[in-house]
């Protein structure tokens, strides 16, 4: 009814300005002379010319638009309804009266009186309630989207300045949300910054008020942090706007993303922290130039190593998986994206160590990283032997084919669940860090300089790998859920597959340093700081957030009981392990606890015995002698008790 009421309201309007202006032309042709005329005539004239005006008016579609949002495009076409009327009006008024009743040029000068007071009032209305013209003069304003940006520094002004030049875009700015007071009341090229985020509620009351409410927020600053960004998820949310972000400014000046694509928050944004401060010379210098091997290439760190290693222009490049479709998908990447770049794709699995030593033989890599390793928890649990021959006997194979064939440097990825492991998982990481611990402490007898260095980088969960939480809720979501959490309390470290893979290279480089951390020269652990640890129930209603629907009411989340092996928290440190400072931004290094290489590798010798022979038994009871603080969960099986083996 009310936009009825505004149709009628805007037919009325141009009535009664279409009879002024022929009353205004004879006035401006005639001057005081015009009362002169038959006022029976003039009316009639009037009457006609309104009627012919409002009939061309409403041909050209002008008033399914909207003055709140009057542009160029209505200024044409009041101009050609106007242009076509006169013209009408004067072949009504020659066929009637051979334009007897009125001066000629009076026509003429209707022609510019009436655009003038059919447009005026236009302007007027949309200068009041934008404060500016210069989106009057763009002809397709009216289809851009209003749009809130949050944060009020350089990707604000960028976002804006890239709206303003490009009169095709999509968005149209027409608010800003500060990160603090500080800027609140002032303004980013004529768009006013209108609150905090704590106000972000208000602001767009405000705007509704006002017929200028926003149809999406984006946020514009690549700083803001992952709760920040939820609190803004949450507000867009129960206001049903949709949230959004532009892409960062590093990577617009970096050349990616020139165009200014807004893309969806996604799950990573809500996890992420601000952009860490890598020393991306440092990195270069520690791969170009050099030959470089990763294992589990096709994997999800693996595969991200890759590309990243790629991208340091190295002088040739290995990829090793024992998976065939995975290791094609990798070796198509690089074929597509890096053409120049020698490689090798290499089948082979790290615990055949003569095949190890072939590969290393046909390689000859400087540098290698160990990505290849069993991760879920529940099937490591379930396949003991396997995810031993794997993390601890592959990570052994691989380990002593690089001392073998002098590599420079072998880099281990592991992971949080080795700190107080409660499952075979994060047991037989936990040994694969004592082994390369061990080899690299070895290296340094006598006070040499090690001629292979050993490094380990430790961290959390990475979102979007195999087998973790995030695809599964994802695959729950589009099924209509529900999405399963295993226990109300449970959380996790995260972090997302670029951040670790820059970390570890970033941790790479400060281990092969001339000036190594102390503490790295005892055996010492990089770990990458995850910021703090984020419950799995608010990742789960988040998620269902991000899909436009409203956690337990569209979605429900059920809880369904911790898994075999499964901790409610998780830990970087073990508490021998207090954290030093790198001097790396998100690099710690935990203090070594160490075993002596030549003793461990008997006992080595005997798991991997009995893992060939799949004496599950056996093995695990040499896991809990080898990690003693593994430490089994209420319901899971005990360990077997070690006892000593056949001589």
């Amino acid at each position: 009814m009310k936009r009825i009421n505004r149709t009628l309201l805007a037919l009325l309007h141009d009535a009664v300005m279409t009879a002024l202006s022929l009353v205004l032309s004879l006035y401006l042709r005639l001057g005081d002379d015009v009362a002169l005329l038959d006022q029976g005539m003039v009316l009639q004239d009037m009457a006609l010319f309104t009627v012919i005006v409002l009939v061309f008016l409403r041909v050209t579609g002008l008033y399914r638009g909207i003055w709140r949002y009057a542009s160029l495009n209505d200024l044409f076409a009041i101009g050609r309804a106007v242009t076509v009327s006169v013209l009408v009006y004067t072949l009504v008024l020659f066929l009637t009266t051979r334009l007897q009743g009125q001066p000629r040029s009076t026509l003429a000068i209707n022609w510019f009186v009436l655009i003038g007071l059919l447009s005026g009032p236009r302007i007027l209305y949309r200068l009041f309630k934008d404060g500016r013209l210069d989106r009057i003069f763009e002809r397709d304003a009216h289809r851009r989207v209003p749009v809130l940006l949050v944060g009020a520094g350089d990707g604000a002004e960028l976002f804006v300045a890239e709206m303003h030049r490009d009169r095709r875009s999509n968005y149209d700015p027409i608010g800003i949300i500060g990160l603090n007071d500080g800027r609140v009341g002032r303004s980013i090229h004529r768009v006013p910054v209108l609150g905090t985020i704590d106000q972000l509620t208000q602001a767009v009351e405000k705007l509704t008020d006002t017929d200028r409410r926003p149809q999406r927020i984006i946020l514009t600053n690549d700083l803001i942090d992952g709760a920040l960004i939820s609190r803004v998820v949450e507000q867009a949310s129960a206001l049903g706007l949709d949230i959004a972000r532009m892409p960062r400014v590093t990577e617009l000046k970096s050349g990616a993303g020139q165009e200014l694509e807004i893309q969806p928050i996604a799950i990573e944004d809500l996890l992420g922290r601000p952009q860490r401060v890598l020393d991306r010379e440092a990195m270069a210098r520690l791969i170009q130039g050099r030959r470089v091997l990763v294992t589990g290439a096709g994997g999800t760190i693996g595969s991200e190593l890759v590309r990243q290693i790629a991208a340091l222009a190295p002088t040739h490049l290995t990829l090793v998986d024992s998976a065939e479709y995975q290791l094609y998908l990798i070796d198509l990447d690089l074929a597509e994206n890096f053409r120049a770049l020698p490689r090798t794709a290499s089948l082979g699995d790290v615990r055949d160590r003569r095949r190890l030593d072939e590969i290393m033989a046909e390689a000859r890599p400087e540098l290698v990283f160990h990505a290849a390793a069993y991760k879920h928890v529940p099937m490591v649990e379930a396949n003991p032997t396997e995810g031993v021959l794997t993390n601890v006997i592959g990570t052994r194979n691989l380990a002593e084919a690089c001392r073998t064939a002098g590599v420079a440097a072998m880099v281990m990825i592991s992971t949080d669940k080795a700190v107080h492991p409660t499952n075979v998982m994060g047991a037989t990481k936990r040994l694969a860090e004592c082994i390369c611990q061990a080899l690299d402490l070895a290296g340094r007898a006598n006070g040499q300089s090690p001629k292979t260095r050993f490094v380990t980088v430790r961290f959390g969960n990475v979102l979007g790998s195999t087998g973790s939480v995030v695809p599964l809720f994802r695959r729950q979501l589009q099924a209509g859920g529900p999405l399963t959490v295993t226990h109300k309390d449970v959380q996790r470290f995260f972090m997302t597959v670029r951040e670790a893979v820059e970390l570890v290279l970033q941790a790479s480089t400060v281990a092969v340093s001339d000036h190594p951390p102390e503490g790295l020269e005892r055996g010492g652990i990089f770990v990458l700081e995850m910021g703090d640890a984020v419950k799995i129930a608010d990742l789960a209603r988040q998620m269902i957030r991000l899909a436009g629907l409203v956690p337990d009411r569209d979605i429900k989340i059920e809880y369904v009981g911790l898994r075999p092996g499964e901790k409610l928290y998780e830990e970087l440190f073990h508490e021998a392990e207090p954290p030093v400072r790198t001097g790396a931004d998100g690099i710690l290094l935990a203090a070594p606890r160490t075993a002596d290489y030549a003793v461990l590798a008997r006992t080595l010798d005997e798991m991997e015995e009995a893992a060939r022979a799949r004496d599950g038994a056996r093995v695990l009871a040499l896991l809990g002698h080898l990690v003693p603080e593994l430490q089994r969960e209420p319901g899971q099986q005990a360990l077997p008790k070690l006892t000593a083996g056949p001589t």
